[in-house]
């Protein structure tokens, strides 16, 4: 009854994933037990898991790590105040930022970076339902694949290659809105234009702030989503909880 329960709880929370390349073989050590049956419950210290379990404890693992990175991203500095996520200045316009800040206009670019990652803060909490929604059902193929696989960001760099086209159409106009609400425009123009004023500047400055503050915020939530992968792999501060968590990551533990 548990194995219904949670199957029945992850197929209603966050259905997962498209298509995937394949393992070479399933090992023939694990129940061949369709998603959905009521047979073959298993429990941590059984040494085998059914598919079913397989197929809910990856997509428990990932609609955790989701909702966590989510929430920790979309708060107040959730960007801004993480150094490995804040967005800084786009690459291009860093020479802007040493040319302001060299003639005591500092304030004006911290102004500006601020908002890029209020812009990014915003749109992470508005597009919530939008991750969600934007991943389909996955196969025991692929919850195998992730789960026995060497890489301890499987799951998350599965998640990035089969979503992040549809995200960044989807998120695009989200980060739109939130770029107007914080001024980001209005500073971004006021950085150029006191950029462009000056004697040293020979090249105007162009960037799509839309498009970089997209991509940087989809990368920052990935960046969290592979942190809490990796806490539910290791089971670090005792990420797996949950007895499907328990049971199916401790079967992987054992194939190491």
């Amino acid at each position: 009854m548990k194995t219904i329960k949670y199957l029945a709880l992850g197929i209603a929370t966050l259905p997962l994933f498209t298509g995937c390349e394949t393992m070479s073989q399933i090992p023939s050590t694990l129940p061949q037990t369709a998603p959905g049956t009521t047979t073959s419950t298993t429990g941590s210290n059984s040494g085998t898991i059914t598919q079913a379990e397989a197929t809910t404890g990856i997509k428990q693992a990932l609609s955790n790590g989701l909702q966590n990175s989510i929430n920790t991203l979309s708060a107040n500095n959730g960007f801004y105040g993480d150094a490995i996520v804040k967005i800084l200045m786009p690459q291009e316009a860093q020479k802007v930022e040493q040319a302001l800040r060299s003639v005591g206009m500092g304030k004006l670019v911290d102004n500006f970076v601020l908002s890029l990652n209020r812009a990014a803060e915003s749109a992470v909490k508005e597009a919530a339902p939008v991750f969600v929604n934007s991943l389909s059902q996955m196969t025991v193929t692929d919850a195998f694949n992730i789960l026995l696989g060497s890489q301890q960001d499987a799951a998350t760099t599965f998640f990035k290659r089969t979503t992040s086209a549809t995200l960044t159409q989807k998120f695009s106009p989200i980060v739109e809105s939130a770029l107007g609400k914080n001024n980001v425009s209005s500073y971004w123009t006021q950085l150029t234009s006191a950029y462009n004023a000056l004697p040293i500047a020979k090249e105007k400055v162009q960037t799509d702030l839309n498009a970089y503050v997209t991509q940087k915020a989809i990368d920052g939530l990935f960046t969290k989503i592979a942190g809490e992968e990796l806490k539910i792999r290791q089971n670090i501060g005792g990420a797996r909880n949950s007895s499907v968590l328990e049971s199916v990551f401790g079967w992987v533990d054992k194939q190491k």
